[in-house]
């Protein structure tokens, strides 16, 4: 009979542990990695946002002296309500958590966190106006324009930074290599020689092209209410012309007024961006798995790491880890950024609660494409090529001239040539499912019948010299 082993003591609960464990990668194993995102994409950033959306709001009914009877602020009252944002740290964090325990609602607990600074500020006109924080807001209005602020800045201070160097990296690798002539490989068969550096140079184009789009993307807000009709705000303060203090606020933040909207802003320029940063993430998986197959090759030798370890049982690996850690990552990031985008998009009528929860995955979608534009720099900057496998593979694979000979034979019997019948099939059975010599492919053309100077020019080439203009295509990288 089969017993189960007993187990001397109860395990330590990890969940009770101190300081707490990250249950997800990103904020354990990978954190220094991806530690700026927390700034733009964490709870508490959303938190801080809130706090300055309902701060500016304040400052802009009463700079436009929008409700009447509000007064003006001083200069001095402005600075420390924006203060209140600039030093939101730690201990407001934890304020704001135990207000919430009792609102149960995260942005009313902004709102009396707000009110309690303001009740604070003796001596000025702040603690009076208690009644203008959240004025005619509903809590979406509060919560778009802070994801907006939100990924913005995660967008343009942190990830296109870094995947902006990426692609300088790559675009770099291409010029230096722009002449090192490769054996192609289409179908993984021989095929006909290009560059290292024109390859590369593709990835590059691809990926800036991207850059390109995500640097161009509008970040959109709206501030009209419960459902959009500025319904409250009419009642309130008739007079007011709301939909132009509405678009003067949501200006005033950088952002893009959206007019119409229900509840909710729609999100669409959110799944638009998402989009856009999942195409880039695929064409650097592309990259990902190209530079590992050319490293399995030998095209690439990695620069081993002095104390690293390849493999627990075998010496003598250095595995290409930094390449198949992004592909890893860039999956599960576009696996995120796509159910963004679907999800986002879709509201129940005028309101339902979909996207709260969804939105505060926007972090972790952000993270895992980082961690892998980290991972793809280091993996590269690790890399030399191998310069005498290239020109042996090359000289191994003699029948590629195949296609130029057939295509010079073309052209002379256009030109009236006599003889130069049937090009492709008198190449085709030279060549297939044969390994040609120098001097096969050459004596092949000594005894075409072509005229002199293009058999001259056919016999010098070589397949590391039938590239084309692959280097001189590098250039179009600075167009």
């Amino acid at each position: 009979m089969r017993t189960m082993p007993q187990e001397s003591a109860a395990r330590v609960q990890l969940a009770q542990v101190t300081p707490p464990l990250a249950l997800g990668p990103l904020d354990g194993r990978y954190r220094p990695a991806v530690a700026p995102l927390v700034d733009h994409l964490s709870e508490a950033a959303l938190n801080r946002e809130r706090v300055h959306v309902e701060v500016e709001w304040l400052i802009h009914l009463t700079s436009h002296r929008v409700v009447p009877g509000a007064p003006q602020l001083t200069d001095d009252e402005r600075a420390y309500l924006r203060a209140v944002v600039t030093g939101f740290g730690a201990a407001e964090i934890a304020e704001l958590a135990e207000i919430e325990r009792t609102t149960v609602h995260d942005v009313k607990a902004v709102e009396y966190f707000l009110k309690r600074r303001l009740a604070a500020a003796e001596g000025t006109a702040l603690p009076a106006l208690g009644e203008l924080v959240h004025f005619c807001c509903t809590s979406e209005d509060i919560n778009n324009l802070s994801y907006a602020l939100m990924v913005r800045g995660a967008v343009r201070e942190v990830w296109l930074p870094a995947a902006t160097a990426l692609v300088e990296q790559v675009a770099g690798l291409a010029r230096e290599h722009a002449e090192v002539p490769l054996l192609a490989l289409t179908h993984g068969q021989p095929a006909t020689p290009t560059t290292l550096g024109k390859e590369l140079a593709v990835l590059a184009h691809r990926l800036g092209r991207q850059l390109r789009r995500i640097e161009r993307a509008e970040y959109l807000g709206k501030l009209n209410g419960a459902t959009g009709t500025y319904g409250a705000h009419v009642v309130a303060v008739p007079g007011a012309d709301w939909p132009e203090v509405s678009r003067t606020f949501v200006e005033h933040l950088g952002l893009t007024w959206n007019p119409l909207t229900t509840q909710i802003e729609s999100h669409d320029w959110q799944a638009e961006l998402y989009a856009d940063l999942a195409r880039f993430n695929r064409v650097l998986h592309n990259l990902a798995t190209d530079v590992w197959t050319y490293i399995s090759r030998g095209v690439f030798v990695q620069i081993p790491v002095a104390g690293a370890t390849g493999s627990s049982t075998m010496p003598h690996k250095v595995n290409p880890i930094r390449f198949e850690n992004a592909e890893a990552n860039l999956e599960l990031s576009c696996a995120l950024m796509d159910t963004l985008s679907a999800t986002l998009v879709t509201s129940r009528l005028q309101r339902d609660l979909t996207d709260s929860t969804t939105q505060r995955n926007i972090g972790p979608a952000f993270g895992h494409s980082l961690l892998a534009v980290d991972n793809v720099r280091r993996g590269l900057a690790a890399l030399s090529v191998n310069t005498e496998l290239l020109a042996a593979e090359l000289d191994q694979n003699w029948e590629v001239l195949g296609e130029p000979v057939q295509s010079a034979m073309r052209a002379a019997a256009v030109a009236g040539v006599t003889g130069m019948e049937n090009p492709y099939e008198r190449l085709k059975e030279l060549t297939r499912g044969r390994r040609l010599t120098a001097t096969d492919m050459r004596e092949f053309i000594a005894g075409l019948g072509l005229p002199a100077e293009v058999a001259e020019r056919l016999a010098a080439l070589t397949p590391a010299t039938y590239t084309g203009l692959a280097a001189s295509l590098v250039a179009h990288l600075d167009d």
